[in-house]
C-alpha cells in the first residue's frame, strides 16, 4: 500500500480512557455502514463489556463489523463473551491464537499490537489505548496514562482500507524484501515527509498513516523517528513507555542535543514491568552526557507512545521504542503536521514534566567502570537483538483465525 499524506483532516487529542472510550463508543452508536477494530488487549471487564454491548447493538441494526484481537494480549475470552458478538453478525478474529504448553503461552512474539478503530471510513482512532479498564483513572494507582487521537477526514479512508486488507490478506510472509528494493521505498517515504511543508497552504491537519510489519514496512516507523530527530531545530519531546531503541535512534538523539536542540525524554518511573526501568537506565549515562534531558514519570505507569518536534511535527500511535515494537510487533502510528495539535500535545507533556516527573542528573548515574560497560553492552545487545533471534525460531506459524460459534460454550477456531 502506497503511503501518502492526507490533507484537510480534523484531529482531536484523547488522553486516557476517560476521553477515549466515550468518543469511540459514540462513533460506534452513530455508525451507519461498517466498523473495523484492531486491538492488542480486549478483556471481559467493565470496558470490554461496554464495547461488546455497543457492537451487538450496531450489528443488530445492520452495521458490518470486523474486530481483530491479539492471541497473546487477549487470552481467555470465554465463549459466552464472544457468542453475543458473533451472534449479532460481527466477524471476530484472533491474530496468532497460539496454544499453551504446560500452561505457558507459546505465542510470545509476532504480536498484533496496533490499536485502530475506523467507522464508516470517515472517522478513525489510533493510539496506544486498549479496551481494558486499567486505562481508566478510577482503576487506581496502576491505571495507565496513555494517548490516542480521533481523526475525521481523508486519512480515515486509508486506515479503513488498510484494516480491510489486513483481514483479507493477513501478513503471514515474514521474509523481508531485498535490501536494495526496501531502501528505494524508504527514500520515497522520506521524500514525502520532507516535502510536506510545500502543502502548508492547505487547511486542516496533514496526516501520514505509517505501519510496521515484518515484510514491507520493517523499519518505517523507526525511520520516521530518525527523520524527526535529524531535522529538528529547536525542540524534541519524546514520551515512550518502553524505551530501549537501537544505536541509530540513540545517536540521533545525542546529535540533536549537541547541535542545540532541547531534547527531553519522558520515561517510566513507576513501570508496570520492572525490567523496563532497569533497561532504560542502562542508557542514561550515554544520553545525559550529550545534553539529553531525561524525566521519569511517577504519578502512575506511563503507557503513551507520542512525540513532538519543533512547532508542527508530532506522532501518536502504538509503537514503543523497544525491541518488540521495532523488530517484531505489527504497529501503526500517524505522523501529524499541524501547529495547533503540536501545541496541545506539547502542553500536556510539559504539564507532566512540571508536575509529575523527576529529572535525572548525570551525577546520580552509577559511575562508568569497565565491568559496568561490559555488562551494559552485553545486556543491551541481548535485549536489542533477542526478538530478531526469536523470529528465526520455527516455533509456530502466524495465523489469523475467524471465530465461529458452534454452541454457547464452545469456540471453533478452525
Amino acid at each position: 500500500m502506497n503511503k501518502q499524506w492526507h490533507h484537510g483532516n480534523l484531529i482531536r487529542l484523547l488522553e486516557n480512557g476517560e476521553e477515549y472510550f466515550p468518543s469511540v463508543f459514540a462513533a460506534i452508536r452513530n455508525a451507519q455502514h461498517e466498523i473495523f477494530i484492531e486491538t492488542f488487549i480486549l478483556q471481559d471487564d467493565k470496558v470490554g463489556r461496554q464495547l461488546r454491548t455497543e457492537l451487538i447493538d450496531a450489528g443488530n441494526r445492520g452495521v458490518r463489523i470486523s474486530i481483530t484481537v491479539d492471541g497473546f494480549g487477549s487470552p481467555g475470552l470465554e465463549g459466552d463473551f464472544i457468542n453475543g458478538i458473533t451472534g449479532a453478525g460481527v466477524k471476530f478474529h484472533i491474530f496468532n491464537p497460539g496454544y499453551a504448553l504446560l500452561g505457558v503461552r507459546t505465542n510470545l512474539f509476532r504480536r498484533l499490537h496496533r490499536k485502530l478503530v475506523v467507522v464508516d471510513a470517515s472517522i478513525a482512532y489510533i493510539g496506544g489505548i486498549n479496551f481494558i479498564e486499567d486505562q481508566l483513572t478510577e482503576f487506581g494507582p496502576q491505571a495507565k496514562r496513555d494517548y490516542a487521537i480521533e481523526i475525521e477526514g481523508p486519512a480515515a479512508k486509508e486506515m479503513r482500507d488498510f484494516a480491510e486488507q489486513a483481514i483479507r490478506r493477513p501478513q503471514l510472509n515474514w521474509r523481508a524484501l531485498s535490501e536494495r528494493r526496501y531502501q528505494r521505498k524508504l527514500k520515497a517515504l522520506q521524500k514525502i515527509s520532507e516535502d510536506t511543508n510545500a502543502n502548508s497552504e492547505q487547511t486542516g491537519a496533514h496526516v501520514l498513516f505509517v505501519t510496521r510489519d515484518n515484510r514491507f514496512e520493517r523499519t518505517a516507523i523507526e525511520r520516521y523517528y530518525q527523520l524527526a530527530f535529524r531535522t529538528a531545530r529547536r525542540e524534541l519531546i519524546v514520551a515512550n513507555a518502553y524505551f530501549f531503541p537501537g544505536y541509530h535512534l540513540l545517536r540521533r538523539l545525542r546529535q540533536a542535543a549537541r547541535r542545540g536542540v532541547d531534547v527531553s525524554l519522558i520515561l517510566q518511573g513507576h513501570p508496570d514491568i520492572p525490567i523496563v526501568k532497569w533497561g532504560a537506565r542502562l542508557l542514561y549515562g550515554y544520553l545525559l552526557s550529550a545534553g539529553v534531558k531525561i524525566y521519569e514519570y511517577y504519578e502512575r505507569p506511563l503507557h503513551g507512545k507520542v512525540a513532538i518536534a519543533d512547532d508542527d511535527w508530532a506522532t501518536v500511535g502504538s509503537s514503543n521504542l523497544d525491541p518488540l515494537s521495532l523488530s517484531l510487533n505489527l504497529e501503526a502510528n500517524v505522523i501529524i503536521r499541524d501547529r495547533e495539535f503540536n501545541r496541545e500535545l506539547r502542553g500536556r507533556l510539559i504539564h507532566l514534566i512540571e508536575n509529575h516527573c523527576k529529572m535525572m542528573a548525570l551525577e546520580k548515574v552509577p559511575r562508568h567502570t569497565w565491568w559496568r560497560a561490559v555488562m551494559s553492552a552485553a545486556v543491551f545487545h541481548f535485549l536489542r537483538y533477542f526478538p530478531r533471534w526469536a523470529d528465526l525460531l520455527p516455533t509456530h506459524t502466524v495465523t489469523l483465525k475467524k471465530v465461529k460459534i458452534e454452541n454457547r460454550n464452545k469456540l471453533d477456531l478452525s
